[in-house]
């Protein structure tokens, strides 16, 4: 019997006529499966979750009072702490909402040199997502697969901007350095390469029989749920929901790539369980070299940054701006006072949202399928708390 089935309010009774008494038990903040500094709390009969509630807070910076104090221009090192697993779509988005203020249009070069940095950073964290996700249900080897292909972006991104991590790769008005020498040609050498790998992972994990068990009808999420939750990206579109805001909110050069959306398909189970949120990622990734490839081939000539004042004073105003991050609809609002400092910031998460959900959907699974929930909805502790 699935364990989504199983009747909460049934009283387990022992020979000796004894009744089980619910627990208290404590996930995090330091778990290894909590990706981050995160707690659940979890109330189980046996080994039955009747309630996993997210305890947050535990890494909360105050990055959005930052802003207020460091300026325009010195806030975009602090974007890459949003979500440091993948830190481009944050300097993009910052990036965006100061443009949107002060007008200002990005060089058609920059913009592609945006897009490539993004899609590098969207692969790199699939990837330690699908590779983290095998390792916390308890296979070890794909992990070293992924973490070995995200090492190579991270060469490449790093003969980009000098950088592994948290890059500050973006400008307001574009981008600090344009594309080094020999760039697109490594590029294109590393997508040759990891394009077939893809597959050869899935054979290795993704259709593993028991991988497969630990994933499929685990954890449904339904589209209306997904919706009613506010779930984004592939969380999202993992319940059949297509909606990628580079297609439907179109932004930066997106408009002019030919790519698809994933969805969740039910393939292996239920629309919307863990294995298609899993999968979900693992087809994005195809996507991305699909983006990669066309934006490698038409990189146009001209700058990379557009004249931006050093003393960045926007006019007085609101924007709001989104970006498609790696865990989906990322907004970033900015009010502007009409000074250097911005009068207020606010910075809207995928995994913030995907937090909420975790109470609903744990009733009735397993304590050791919890670990399958965090995993597979690829929840990152500092874009919970920022």
């Amino acid at each position: 019997m699935s364990t989504n089935a199983i009747d909460l309010d049934i009283v387990r009774e022992h020979p000796q006529g004894l009744e089980t008494e619910e627990m208290t038990l404590n996930m995090g903040p330091q778990h290894p499966s909590t990706h981050g500094v995160l707690r659940f709390v979890v109330k189980a009969d046996g080994e039955v979750m009747r309630r996993a509630i997210p305890d947050i807070g535990y890494l909360h910076r105050s990055i959005e009072k930052i802003a207020e104090k460091v300026g325009y221009h010195g806030f975009m090192p602090y974007t890459d702490r949003v979500d440091y697993v993948s830190a481009m779509q944050c300097n993009q988005g910052w990036a965006m909402a100061c443009e949107a203020l002060a007008g200002i249009t990005v060089p058609r070069r920059g913009e592609y040199c945006r897009v490539i940095a993004c899609e590098f950073g969207r692969i790199a964290s699939h990837l330690l997502s699908v590779g983290a996700t095998g390792m916390d249900i308890g296979a070890v080897t794909p992990f070293t697969h992924a973490i070995r292909e995200r090492e190579y972006i991270n060469d490449i991104l790093e003969e980009l901007c000098g950088a592994r991590l948290t890059f500050n790769f973006m400008r307001i008005g574009g981008c600090a350095w344009d594309l080094p020498p020999g760039f697109t040609r490594r590029a294109i050498a590393f997508l040759d390469r990891f394009e077939p790998l893809i597959d050869e992972f899935n054979e290795l994990i993704s259709f593993n029989k028991i991988y497969v068990e630990r994933l499929a009808d685990v954890a449904v999420i339904p589209a209306e749920m997904a919706i009613a939750y506010n779930l984004v990206g592939p969380n999202l579109r993992g319940s059949g929901v297509r909606y990628d805001v580079r297609k439907d909110a179109p932004y930066s050069v997106y408009p002019e790539f030919e790519f698809d959306v994933p969805v969740g398909t039910g393939e292996r189970g239920t629309v919307g369980d863990s294995y298609d949120r899993y999968m979900v990622r693992m087809r994005e990734m195809k996507e991305s070299c699909k983006i990669l490839r066309q934006a490698l081939a038409g990189v146009p000539e001209g700058p990379v940054v557009a004249k931006v004042p050093r003393t960045f004073r926007p006019p007085a105003g609101e924007a709001y701006v989104r970006v498609e991050a790696s865990r989906g609809d990322m907004g970033w609002f900015v009010v502007s006072d009409g000074s250097a400092f911005p009068y207020r910031v606010h910075i809207r998460t995928g995994s913030f949202a995907a937090m909420a959900v975790i109470e609903e959907i744990s009733r009735g699974l397993m304590i050791a399928d919890l670990v399958a929930v965090i995993a597979t909805l690829d929840i990152v502790a500092p874009e919970v708390d920022r």
